[in-house]
């Protein structure tokens, strides 16, 4: 029996749709096999489930909070079973589900008790993608929606939403699977988070940004202002005397130009002399009372010694 098996379900691609009850463990005991049953009667009436399982081109294997169901023909098979679920769900409020599918290798395997199941690539995958989604979400994997794409009915209901970090920091592209009547059309609560997040560091990036930037303007304004700041100091308090020069068509008032540099040039100094004598006046009382000071402490140092 086991070895029949086996050869069955011999290592193959196929197209996985994994879907579990949001909330299961919160609730009690009687209630999860309650919502079970439940899924289980939903599933067992789809019409593309019972098209596969007629052509015996299916495995369904529990999971405890859900199922995966792999078809082998196209990946359209669980595209189009996960939108009959979808729509019958909506009589079932309570019933809170959500769905990944992914296409890729799997390999048959038989457990303790020699039932059929499932392992590899595919299943791991599909898992990942429905985990990346909140109730009422159908996730697909972008290999799946590629293929999807390629037919044109199903063009209207796929739409990107970006890549997701999944479990061991694995990245994922995943699309939504969603129209007015199926699906969930809002943003995963994990990728809002995510862009949140990316938002945050990235107005953290502007304001380093500004803030280097601003240092450096201000760095360039100080040393530009600078060396302008101390020659307008030095043009503020000095005067320079330029020889004349006789532009008289008469050479003979040479004479008078040289006269009139001479006489500039002594009150020139004089006014000098005279701004460094107020000055030396201005600093002398307060080097006199330095000095008075240093003298006191000097005669109560040598009392205090005597």
């Amino acid at each position: 029996m086991a070895a029949e098996v086996k050869k069955e379900i011999e290592l193959e691609i196929a197209h996985v749709l994994f879907l579990d009850i949001v909330g299961y463990s919160r609730l009690s005991v009687n209630e999860q096999h309650a919502r079970v049953e439940e899924l289980n009667e939903i599933v067992r009436l789809c019409e593309q489930f019972r098209k596969a399982e007629a052509a015996s081109r299916l495995l369904k294997i529990p999971t405890g909070d859900g199922m995966a169901l792999v078809f082998y023909k196209s990946p359209e098979e669980p595209a189009q079973c996960a939108v009959e679920i979808s729509r019958a769900l909506k009589d079932h409020a309570r019933l809170q589900v959500r769905m990944g599918i992914h296409s890729g290798p799997v390999s048959g395997v038989v457990d303790v008790n020699e039932r059929t199941n499932v392992a590899g690539g595919g299943v791991n995958m599909a898992r990942r993608v429905m985990d990346c989604g909140d109730s009422g979400h159908i996730l697909l994997s972008h290999h799946v929606a590629e293929d999807l794409a390629e037919y044109e009915r199903w063009r209207p209901f796929l739409h990107d939403i970006g890549t997701f970090e999944v479990k061991h920091g694995m990245r994922v592209s995943v699309t939504n699977l969603y129209s007015d009547e199926v699906g969930n059309a809002k943003l995963p609560s994990k990728l809002q988070a995510v862009r949140k997040r990316r938002a945050h560091v990235r107005w953290v990036e502007i304001g380093a940004a500004l803030v280097v930037l601003g240092a450096i303007i201000a760095g360039v304004f100080f040393f530009a202002r600078g060396p302008t700041t101390s020659a307008l100091r030095v043009l503020d308090k000095s005067i320079a005397v330029l020889p004349f020069e006789n532009r008289s068509e008469d050479k003979a008032n040479a004479y008078f130009t040289d006269g009139v540099q001479d006489e500039i040039q002594p009150h020139e100094r004089h006014a000098v002399q005279e701004r460094r004598a107020a000055q030396s006046a201005r600093n002398r009382p307060a080097a006199r009372r330095s000095t008075c000071r240093r003298r006191q402490r000097t005669t109560g140092c040598q009392q205090s010694s005597s």
